[in-house]
């Protein structure tokens, strides 16, 4: 299974970023073999307009079956929902206690946004 968070650092100690769209970063985590890769997220930021699909777009292309993050908006749940990734909401803590919730069933998926578009 791949996952991915939101995150606001470059490690598995790092928090997860409450944003999705402007997250700074994602991890991704691959369980088959533990390993995690960096995706920076500069690009959207501080876009004015658009972060939440094109940051749904980029992790979507790192064949991901599931991301976590604090709020999900519209755009971006509907990307993921399109492309058969599931999302779930949490950003209580660390990239690596995400991953645990998420490998022990922990987390509810989503069945909509949580946030309106241009959510902050």
């Amino acid at each position: 299974m791949r996952i991915a968070v939101s995150s606001q650092g470059t490690d598995l100690t790092s928090k997860v970023d409450p944003r999705f769209g402007r997250a700074s970063y994602f991890l991704v985590f691959d369980t088959s073999d533990e390993s995690f890769e960096v995706v920076e997220n500069s690009q959207n930021v501080n876009a004015a307009q658009g972060a939440g699909i094109q940051a749904a777009e980029t992790v979507a292309n790192k064949k991901v079956d599931i991301v976590v993050a604090g709020n999900f908006g519209p755009k971006a749940f509907r990307a993921f929902e399109a492309a058969g990734i599931k999302t779930a909401l949490w950003a209580d803590g660390t990239v690596s206690e995400a991953i645990e919730l998420v490998r022990n069933n922990k987390l509810k998926i989503l069945d909509k946004a949580n946030v309106g578009g241009h959510w902050m």
